[in-house]
């Protein structure tokens, strides 16, 4: 299965436990496609697009270590691990809740590679390079502590390994930026300060080897190389 095809997959793989955020995550219910059209200004292609991006980090034959950090519900990354049969994935997330989402779909796909630990990014419990990749999709404009974020997810991860994933930017769609400065910000769901595409790419670019930085409206992508 393909990259695409896994994305395009994400909700019928776990229907049984669908919610809001999962349909808007996936592009794949009425109510999550109003979200994604009204607040990002995106359609279907354009969520696969970020998605794909996003994921580009993660080889179709990866057999190593990889540190999804937070894995939230699940619903993006687990129809990409029961592909990875030989890997060996950790999941961390701050919630148990969502925490326990993403275990019941990781039985419901026959997933047994993957371990699950509850902790915080700004702290993670693992010594110095011990992944091959680290993953973290829509975690960083949510983190309280994004420094805190960027050190240890630098410091876990191996010499010439990847960093990938997806967050909210600063800049790339007017409408965006109303609604997380009026809603999302003042909700508790979304905490400033917020990179821009170049901020990230500055950012990035001053810790990582090789750095490849993109936007879709207002997601910024990127994949780097340690």
């Amino acid at each position: 299965m393909t990259r695409k095809e896994q994305i395009r997959s994400a909700y019928k793989l776990t229907g049984s436990h669908a919610n809001f955020y999962d349909g808007m995550m996936t592009y794949s219910t009425l109510p999550g496609k109003a979200i994604c059209r009204l607040v990002w200004n995106m359609d279907g292609e354009k969520n696969l697009r970020y998605l794909t991006r996003a994921l580009s980090g993660i080889p179709e034959d990866f057999s190593g270590k990889l540190l999804e950090v937070p894995v939230g519900t699940g619903v993006l990354t687990m129809p990409v691990y029961r592909d990875l049969p030989d890997a060996d994935i950790t999941c961390v997330d701050y919630s148990a809740d969502m925490m326990d989402t993403a275990k019941s779909r990781a039985d419901a796909v026959g997933i047994r590679n993957i371990t699950f630990l509850q902790g915080d990014v700004g702290a993670l419990p693992f010594p110095d390079g011990q992944f091959d990749i680290v993953l973290s999709l829509n975690g960083f404009h949510a983190f309280p502590d994004k420094e805190a974020a960027y050190r240890e997810t630098f410091r876990v991860l191996r010499k010439g390994g990847i960093f990938c994933g997806c967050f909210y930017i600063r800049g790339g769609c007017r409408r965006t930026d109303w609604f997380i400065d009026k809603l999302y910000v003042p909700k508790g769901f979304f905490t400033p300060p917020f990179e821009t595409e170049d901020s990230l790419r500055e950012r990035l670019q001053g810790m990582y080897e090789k750095v490849s930085v993109a936007s879709v409206e207002g997601m910024g992508c990127f994949c780097c190389r340690k």
